[in-house]
């Protein structure tokens, strides 16, 4: 049966990866994407419809003809589209979120790794260690900050693990904000630090440098100095010769043989309203379409082998879901604290990541990207302003430049309820189950958000913000988003585990899962440069594999 050596479904942080490592080890790899292949001016700058704020759609994907499923607030079944709230969309192009992304490039704690360990494991939850540490992936840390390219300065981070190699540049430049939430921290003690990125201070990798734009997180990069994998490690796998990206191609099941090991994929693809089906095989299949996808194809991919899903002989495919909450508080300055220098997230505290009283983890906070207006209007403005009319244009006016938002991501507590099933009665353009999304996180996660919320005032308020607002978050609810993760989660128990250590798919010697979706939880700290770390090292045991080791 002839095929590929690898095929690698999804194009982002972790599939990217994947077939470069491939591709330059000598193999032949099949890399596959559902959205299509963007530039910058396709990505375009519409304010009110992109991956930040999608009042009225995305502007990297995915679009219609993909949707979801869940329960409202009344119980009954609805159906989402990837811009409304619910859904918990990733773009869907090639290259997947790492082209409109933030880039905060945070490497996760030694202490991230052994979560039950050191809290117990709350009734209720499904808290577990990971069953690798940070000394594991720290080289795969070191190597996607240098292959890719990360900005920085983790010497002033008193909170940060081992690190064997510095990053390869410098921060990018200070704000006037930097200064104001410096001298705050400086008053209580709390120690600061530049904010990592995947992003270009300085030129690197045959690009130039940032060029400081006010519209980075949920765009395009307009001198292409943000670093993904679609400007970075794809086209060096293509250059091989051994790479063949096929984009807008959906992943619609994986095939196996007599025994049910994967031994390919089939896909489907739309031309002129018509859609045709093929099966590719393949000695190896990587699955890294994200959290929900990947669940979603594992969980598809039924037969008479696996009548509830490749991988599920546990009832373990698509549960543990969780995301990232973000408490954070606004605060009125007594000057302009906006200078229009992008991306504008320039400092940060990791202070609280660990060892608050009482509390489960916690998380780092820092100052917010620059808000476009209109995102600004939505998310920003103090309850008592009116949402219209002169009031309304007065305050904008006045007081958008003299505002700073201090936020962050927490460490959630994940709950098995939490979950991704399929809903076999809605389908979507090619004819497939669509993902149905339930459950919620842990109240612990509750809690910790409300103490990370109450140290975003404390910090505004050292800073001598002289009008503060917002609000801790409120009860339980689902937390996926962009930051999605967990649902394949790694272990060595294959009872409460989907996947081995190395990602590989238990009782099963050809399926790897290379993403988010296997992560047992999801740190304080965004999760991109875990994904890379855990896809070069997942990588890299494939290729050895291929080799015959």
């Amino acid at each position: 049966m002839s095929g590929y050596d690898a095929i690698v479904i999804g194009s982002g942080a972790g599939g990217g990866i994947a077939a470069c490592v491939l591709a330059e080890s000598g193999f032949s790899v099949l890399l596959v994407e559902r959205g299509e292949q963007l530039s910058y001016h396709d990505v375009g700058r519409d304010h009110l419809r992109n991956q930040r704020l999608s009042a009225y759609g995305h502007n990297a994907g995915p679009g219609l003809g993909n949707p979801r499923t869940a329960r409202n607030a009344q119980g009954e079944l609805v159906a989402l589209s990837p811009w409304q709230g619910g859904y918990h969309a990733n773009a869907a192009c090639v290259g997947s979120g790492t082209v409109v992304y933030g880039a905060q490039a945070w490497r996760f704690l030694p202490q991230d790794f052994k979560m039950a360990s050191i809290y117990g494991v709350p009734p209720g939850s499904s808290l577990a260690d990971w069953p690798i540490e940070y000394n594991d992936l720290e080289p795969y840390y070191t190597r996607a900050e240098w292959e890719l390219g990360v900005c920085g300065d983790d010497r002033a981070n008193a909170h940060s693990a081992y690190r064997s190699k510095a990053y390869p540049m410098p921060p990018m430049r200070s704000t006037l904000q930097h200064g104001v939430l410096k001298a705050g921290a400086d008053r209580l003690g709390w120690n600061t630090s530049p904010v990592p990125l995947l992003i270009n201070s300085q030129e690197y990798g045959g690009r130039p440098a940032c060029a400081a734009c006010q519209h980075c997180v949920g765009f395009a990069c307009p001198v292409d100095a943000k670093n993904g994998t679609a400007n970075t490690v794809i086209p060096r796998a293509i250059q091989t010769g051994r790479c063949e990206l096929r984009s807008s191609t959906m992943a619609k099941r994986l095939v196996c043989d007599d025994d049910g090991q994967v031994i390919g994929v089939e896909l489907a693809s739309e031309l002129y309203g018509e859609i045709s089906t093929r099966v590719v095989y393949a000695r190896k299949v990587i699955l890294s379409c994200g959290a929900i996808e990947s669940a979603r194809l594992l969980l598809n991919s039924t037969s008479s082998q696996h009548p509830s899903g490749i991988g599920n002989r546990y009832d373990m495919v698509g549960r543990n879901l969780q995301g990232h909450y973000y408490p954070g508080a606004m605060g009125l300055m007594p000057h302009d604290v906006y200078d229009g220098i992008g991306p504008g997230v320039v400092i940060s505290t990791s202070r609280f990541n660990h060892g608050n009283k009482g509390i489960i983890g916690g998380g780092m906070i820092a100052n917010e990207f620059i808000m476009t207006p209109i995102t600004y209007w939505h998310r920003a403005l103090p309850p008592e302003v009116p949402r219209w009319g002169q009031a309304n244009k007065d305050w904008m006016r006045d007081n958008y430049r003299r505002t700073i938002h201090i936020t962050g991501p927490v460490q959630e507590i994940p709950s098995p309820s939490a979950r991704v099933t399929v809903n076999r009665e809605v389908r979507d353009k090619y004819g497939i189950p669509v993902a149905h999304l339930s459950g919620a996180t842990h109240e612990e996660t509750v809690r910790t958000s409300a103490f990370m919320w109450e140290r975003c005032v404390e910090w505004l308020q050292a800073s001598n913000a002289q009008h503060i607002w917002g609000e801790a978050p409120r009860g339980a609810w689902l937390s996926g988003g962009q930051h999605q993760a967990g649902t394949c989660r790694m272990g060595d128990n294959p009872e409460s585990s989907v996947t081995d250590r190395w990602g590989r798919v238990h009782h099963q010697s050809n399926l790897y899962i290379l993403d988010s979706s296997i992560h047992v939880t999801n740190g304080g700290f965004n999760p991109v440069l875990t994904i890379m770390a855990l896809a070069y090292r997942g990588a890299e045991k494939v290729a050895s594999e291929l080799n015959g080791h």
